[in-house]
């Protein structure tokens, strides 16, 4: 089984965003992680408008071509770890509207966030949390939260988000959870893929 690939979906859009800082932070940890291959998914590079189908992809084809895009993008992964601003005790906007346009891509996968901003972004990775479980994926429950001095600290140039060590182990754990799942989940969708081509057959 070749390793899981593992996005890293950038959650906001906006221009002067931080999270930035923390994904290059992040990839250069996951990329010493034997057991996967992560790669950068920018929600820029998807301007999704604001869902506007005539159902929830659950149940009908999407006709945006933006939003097929995005679909096939999210299906060539096996996991996921969400960068998570909280607005108005929130995730963005623009990331709740990108998961709306998927659903069966989403199935049977690790979710994992990284939230920043008030309480380290907890309020918005819960309430992504309960998202990830309606897409039928497998939220897990190391996360990595970025307190509001922390994440001061790094904005203004006082501090590195390598120099803060208990952040460090905070994504260590979360990849590890989310390199274990992502290898159970894949193998367990290809043993469905197998059984499936057999009743047919």
């Amino acid at each position: 089984m070749s390793k899981p690939r593992i996005a890293i979906v950038v959650g906001s859009t906006r221009e002067g965003r931080f999270a930035d800082t923390p994904v290059e932070w992040l990839v250069s940890i996951a990329r010493q992680h034997a057991d996967i291959e992560v790669e950068v998914v920018d929600l820029r590079d998807f301007p999704l408008p604001f869902f506007d189908e005539v159902a929830s992809p659950m149940w009908a084809a999407s006709e945006n071509e933006v939003a097929q895009r995005w679909q096939k993008k999210v299906a060539s992964f096996d996991g996921f770890i969400f960068t998570a601003a909280e607005y108005s005790h929130g995730p963005t906007a623009v990331l709740k509207n990108a998961l709306d346009y998927v659903y069966t891509e989403w199935n049977k996968k690790p979710a994992g966030f990284l939230g920043y901003g008030g309480v380290g972004g907890a309020r918005a990775v819960e309430q992504l949390r309960l998202h990830a479980i309606e897409m039928q994926m497998a939220p897990v429950r190391s996360a990595v939260h970025i307190s509001w001095g922390d994440f001061l600290a790094v904005r203004q140039g006082e501090k590195k988000l390598e120099e803060i060590e208990h952040l460090n182990q905070a994504a260590r754990a979360l990849l590890d959870e989310i390199a274990w799942w992502a290898k159970v989940l894949k193998k367990a969708r290809e043993a469905d893929i197998v059984a499936a081509d057999a009743q047919a057959a």
